[in-house]
C-alpha cells in the first residue's frame, strides 16, 4: 500500500510540474464589452487595465486553466462622462468593488480549435456562473524574443442584473445583455 501511495504522489507531483505558465502579453490584448442603448445602437467598452494568466499540460491547451482580473477604475467607453458615471453606486461602484475577478472552473472541446469555458465571474460583488467561447488563434515562436505565443478569441454574454448592475434602469433604455469580448496573447512564462 505504501508502495502504491508513493507512485500516486509522485505521478501528480510529475503532473503539476509539467504545467506550462503563461502570462499575458498585454501590448497585443483587449478586454471588452458591448451593451446596447435605446435599443438602436450598441456602445462598446473596455478595461485599460487587466490581467490574466494560463496554466496548461496539453499543447491544445484542452485543460487550460484562467484566471483574469480587471480594474473597473480603468472602464473606458470613449466619453469620460459616461466613464465616470459607469463608476459610481448606481452602476458599478467601483470605490466598494473596484475588481472585476473570472476564474475557469473547466475547459470542453467544442470543435477544431474551439472551446466552452465554464467559470465563475464575479462583477459588482456578485459571483455568478459564466460560459464563455474560446478560440485558439494558433501558436506561434515569437520572431524576437523566441518564446512560445498563443492567441485566443473569447467571447459570452452576461445580464447586467445577473449582477446587481443599475437593476432600476429599463432594458429599452439600456440592454439587460452585454456581450463580453476579448482578443489576448499568452506567452510562454
Amino acid at each position: 500500500m505504501k508502495k502504491i501511495m508513493t507512485i500516486m504522489a509522485a505521478t501528480m507531483l510529475s503532473s503539476a510540474a509539467m504545467a506550462q505558465t503563461w502570462n499575458l502579453d498585454k501590448a497585443h490584448s483587449k478586454l471588452g464589452f458591448t451593451i446596447t442603448h435605446l435599443s438602436v445602437s450598441d456602445v462598446d467598452g473596455l478595461f485599460k487595465n487587466f490581467d490574466a494568466n494560463l496554466a496548461a499540460t496539453k499543447p491544445d491547451f484542452s485543460d487550460a486553466k484562467v484566471t483574469l482580473t480587471a480594474d473597473v477604475k480603468t472602464i473606458n467607453t470613449d466619453n469620460t462622462m459616461r466613464d465616470e458615471h459607469l463608476q459610481k453606486p448606481d452602476y458599478l461602484d467601483a470605490e466598494k468593488y473596484p475588481t472585476l475577478t473570472f476564474q475557469s472552473t473547466s475547459l470542453k472541446k467544442a470543435g477544431a480549435n474551439k472551446y466552452k469555458m465554464y467559470g465563475n465571474l464575479t462583477l459588482h460583488g456578485v459571483t455568478k456562473p459564466v460560459v464563455l467561447d474560446v478560440t485558439h488563434r494558433g501558436t506561434v515562436t515569437h520572431p524576437m524574443n523566441k518564446k512560445q505565443v498563443a492567441g485566443f478569441k473569447v467571447t459570452g454574454k452576461i445580464k447586467r442584473t445577473d449582477f446587481k448592475i443599475s437593476e432600476s434602469t429599463p432594458n429599452a433604455m439600456l440592454s439587460d445583455e452585454i456581450e463580453l469580448n476579448a482578443n489576448v496573447e499568452f506567452q510562454q512564462g
